[in-house]
């Protein structure tokens, strides 16, 4: 009876925010004004690095990758989200999760990754101002781009092909209002150590790994900072870091939430924990901009250029 009730699900269901179905025409503002700003902020953000030559340094190359990713990670939640929503449809066939997944998880990697790159980025321009861009050259940063997209696309490529070769029976409810490999490793009633073992394995090797490394180069800035004799020189170097350092706040701090809230407050209810998992999603891309166009000077002064270009 077992094997007669496996079978590969024609589609999944999606699950927006319990309880408060009844406010979905209301939460649908906030949602379609999250994904506005961070569509639009970080397209121009990538926009004015293209066009403003002397932005074409290590720090906003690196941004700009910053942007792209960002942007893969809005434009692959927008779809499901917005359908919940705006038309309370919570359906997605098996195909369209499956690429779903792969798309958040890859470009979150790639997130993750270039977070840990900025970070070397301050570093080098503190410890060695005089020869960062002699370290950091373009075809150096070219290079850092290829790998953190090829790491990304490698390590999340067999998740896809192992999930749709494992038998389900019967679930198909999905607890986020997208697909995410630890909701669907939930649901095959086969043998799905392989997946979780090497979903472990990538959390571990990225997330972990680029946090902890984030981490040690925040450490050896801080104490190349302070062998500075200078107070105006300390205080200088440190501005130079503050934008990067909000930018792994905005993206490490609502991770770790949910993760808490997963791990010690199991009867919370089900709408705070999805609220939650859909903050760590769709916030950073929308304040990343913000930050980077509040706190960067060149890249305040390029929007103001590119607005009057575009006026006249």
């Amino acid at each position: 009876m077992l094997n007669s009730s496996q079978f590969t699900p024609k589609y999944f269901l999606l699950t927006g925010l319990p309880g408060l179905e009844a406010l979905y025409p209301w939460l649908v503002f906030p949602f379609c004004f999250t994904y506005i700003i961070a569509i639009v902020g970080n397209t121009l953000i990538l926009t004015v690095i293209r066009k403003n030559s002397a932005l074409h340094q290590p720090m906003y190359l690196f941004l700009a990758m910053l942007a792209f990713s960002e942007l893969g990670v809005s434009a692959s939640t927008l779809p499901t989200v917005l359908s919940i929503f705006l038309f309370s449809a919570n359906k997605i066939s098996f195909k369209a999760c499956l690429l779903q997944m792969f798309s958040i998880h890859s470009f979150s990697i790639m997130e993750s990754g270039v977070l840990l790159a900025m970070s070397v980025d301050r570093f080098v321009a503190i410890y060695n101002p005089l020869r960062y861009t002699a370290i950091l050259t373009l075809p150096r940063i070219a290079g850092t781009s290829v790998i953190l997209g090829l790491k990304s696309l490698l390590l999340m490529f067999p998740l896809p092909f192992l999930l749709n070769h494992l038998p389900f029976c019967g679930h198909n409810v999905l607890s986020h209002s997208y697909c995410l490999h630890s909701d669907l490793i939930q649901l095959p009633c086969g043998d799905t150590r392989p997946n979780s073992i090497l979903g472990l394995c990538i959390v571990t090797s990225t997330f972990g790994l680029d946090s902890l490394l984030i981490l040690v180069s925040y450490v050896l800035i801080l104490y190349t900072v302070l062998n500075i004799t200078s107070g105006e020189g300390r205080r200088k170097a440190l501005n130079t870091c503050v934008s990067h350092l909000c930018a792994v706040l905005v993206y490490y701090v609502p991770m770790i939430s949910v993760a808490l809230v997963h791990r010690f407050m199991k009867h919370a209810a089900p709408a705070v924990r999805l609220l939650l998992a859909n903050v760590y999603l769709l916030v950073p891309p929308m304040l990343n901009p913000i930050i980077y166009s509040a706190k960067n000077k060149q890249i305040r002064q390029g929007l103001i250029q590119l607005f009057l270009q575009r006026k006249y």
